[in-house]
């Protein structure tokens, strides 16, 4: 029997989303759990396949809980799942994200969400140096197909500090994350395939993984920093 998402947890979402409140979430909490354990297996799941071929260390399932202490919004309770899975480091670079969500609002993410600044640097630098490896990779129909042929996120308006706002790449260099995301519909988080796609989504990023992986483990002089 295949592992699905059960829709149980899209419909525990949209009345949560109406009734945010710790009294209801309270009455409810065992009937959470259980859906909570239920997609848990979908993302142990995901887990397990990414291995096949990738190396991954860890599984994160974040909690329902929402940090309000510097949020204007005060709502207590997240009303999606959220995963991550980690990539062996040193020698393996970047992450991947799994988003479930009701009202066609999930989606999975991979790249550089919040790059410490010695690898934006470093990042940078290397676009400055030759971007041409990046564009052949963005370029590639069967990669852009699944994920689109530009990075998604945050950037500086013009130029980051010591770069040339006229610079060739800085569509690239002005960059802050490093993403990309490709988004499903409630019909497809539901489906038998879903799993499956998500995987081979997955699979597809590598190039562009084993790009940043061999830039952010060496220096500009192509030596490695790891030993």
């Amino acid at each position: 029997m295949s592992i699905i998402v059960p829709k149980s947890a899209l419909d525990f979402f949209k009345k949560l989303e109406k009734n945010n409140n710790r009294d209801w979430f309270n009455e409810r909490k065992k009937e959470f759990k259980s859906i909570e354990a239920d997609v848990k297996g979908v993302y142990n799941s995901i887990f397990e396949t990414l291995n096949t071929h990738d190396e991954i260390d860890k599984m994160k399932m974040f909690r329902i809980y929402r940090d309000v202490r510097f949020s204007k919004n005060k709502l207590p309770y997240k009303t999606h799942f959220g995963g991550s899975f980690h990539r062996t480091k040193p020698k393996l670079r970047g992450g991947y994200y799994l988003h479930l969500q009701p009202n066609n609002e999930s989606f999975i993410a991979t790249g550089f969400w919040e790059p410490a600044p010695a690898d934006l640097l470093r990042i940078r630098k290397e676009f400055e140096m030759d971007d041409s490896e990046i564009r052949e990779i963005l370029a590639n129909k069967k990669f852009n197909s699944i994920w689109g042929d530009t990075f998604v996120g945050d950037e500086v308006k013009t130029a980051p500090k010591g770069f040339s706002k006229e610079h060739k790449a800085i569509d690239l260099i002005k960059k802050k994350q490093y993403i990309f995301i490709k988004k499903f519909t409630d019909k497809e988080v539901l489906s038998a395939g879903f799993i499956d796609d998500v995987n081979a989504s997955f699979k597809a990023i590598r190039p562009y993984f084993d790009y940043m992986s061999d830039v952010l483990t060496t220096d500009l002089n192509g030596v490695s920093l790891i030993d």
